[in-house]
């Protein structure tokens, strides 16, 4: 078996939470997002972008995750506070991935969309290559416009997904696969 064939099979995602020091320098991280953006991109349009967060940025951007979590639901306890605070700190780097589809002439919004989250995928498994181990998220905020203005997008932009990248600070596990005679069809004519 190939050594490409083997780092796909053998690339797990580790919970956020069990990702730790150290992450990718800036030298190295810049290495994974230029792999990931090496995607699929029908038309050169590249219909995404990347927001990285790391040190006091991110502290920062979870401190107004939290600002807003309040205003929204003031009886917020102090766990629900700390969990929204520690949302981009809680692992070395987090890269959002903004998809920035739009209507085009020849290429369909969704194909653009596909290469976003083609992005997500390839930044997983760049991560992997390099010896780190990552996680894609999409939690509220992903979804939610007052959070997506705090955290950067631009008018017409979602966030694809949120890619926590460093080191596992427990082995990976593995979960239940899908029983590929049950995903695998062949097309025949009728």
């Amino acid at each position: 078996m190939s050594e490409a064939l083997n780092l796909l099979l053998t690339r797990r995602s580790i919970p956020a939470k069990h990702i730790g020091e150290p992450g990718p320098d800036d030298e190295t991280l810049r290495k994974l997002l230029t792999a990931a953006a090496r995607v699929p991109d029908h038309g050169k349009l590249v219909p995404w972008r990347f927001i990285v967060f790391t040190g006091d940025a991110a502290v920062k951007a979870g401190d107004l995750l939290a600002d807003l979590w309040i205003r929204r639901d003031p009886s917020a306890d102090a766990d629900r506070l700390a969990l929204e605070r520690s949302r981009f700190s809680r692992t070395p780097v987090v890269v959002g991935v903004v998809s920035r589809a739009k209507p085009h002439v020849k290429i369909p919004e969704w194909e653009q969309v596909l290469s976003a989250g083609a992005v997500c995928m390839t930044l997983l498994t760049a991560s992997h290559a390099a010896g780190f181990s990552a996680q894609w998220l999409s939690e509220w905020y992903a979804f939610d416009d007052d959070a997506g203005r705090i955290l950067g997008l631009g008018d017409d932009e979602k966030f694809a997904g949120f890619v926590h990248i460093g080191t596992a600070l427990e082995p990976p596990f593995e979960r239940a696969r899908p029983d590929m005679d049950a995903i695998i069809s062949h097309w025949s004519a009728p």
